[in-house]
């Protein structure tokens, strides 16, 4: 099993497979539009601007698990990280990504790589290879423009290209 196996319902309310991504690396990060970390959208839009040509897919997924920081609708959540941070990489709708109710692929993460690496709290990222295997869990405070972070998606990158 990989993270290819999972779907998520997008903002727009439309079907998400993760399939669909398949041999591009994938970045995903809970996300919320209350938090101290929600300036880090723009970091986000920043790495999908820049390497979305090469490959590179963010996926935000909303979510009010941790210090109720997302209580908007789904509507509301995207009109403000468009009309506020300028966001047009893809979204899911709004989810749980921890405890029992958390959304599928968070439950696959902590099979993967432990319990330590559940979402402690918003925007913890993500990276997932072109296989759909995980291939970095960055907590909270590794902001987008990170050099552990950077270096990782361009390996990610640069196999994905070679074809390994």
């Amino acid at each position: 099993m990989n993270a290819h196996q999972f779907e998520f319902r997008s903002i727009e309310g439309k079907p998400l497979k993760l399939k669909d991504f398949e041999g591009h690396p994938l970045l995903v990060v809970n996300t919320a539009s209350e938090c101290g970390f929600t300036p880090q959208y723009a970091g986000l839009e920043a790495l999908w601007r820049k390497y979305r040509d090469r490959g590179l897919v963010v996926l935000g997924v909303p979510s009010n698990d941790f210090g109720r920081q997302e209580p908007g609708t789904e509507a509301e959540i995207r009109n403000f990280c468009t009309t506020r941070y300028g966001v047009t990489f893809p979204m899911t709708g709004k989810y749980e990504v921890s405890g029992k109710g958390a959304h599928p692929l968070y439950h696959w993460i902590v099979a993967q790589a432990g319990e330590a690496a559940a979402p402690r709290w918003t925007f913890h990222k993500y990276l997932i290879d072109g296989k759909g295997d995980l291939a970095g869990v960055y907590p909270s405070k590794v902001k987008p423009d990170d050099a552990k972070l950077v270096q990782a998606i361009e390996e990610q990158l640069s196999s994905s290209h070679s074809g390994t």
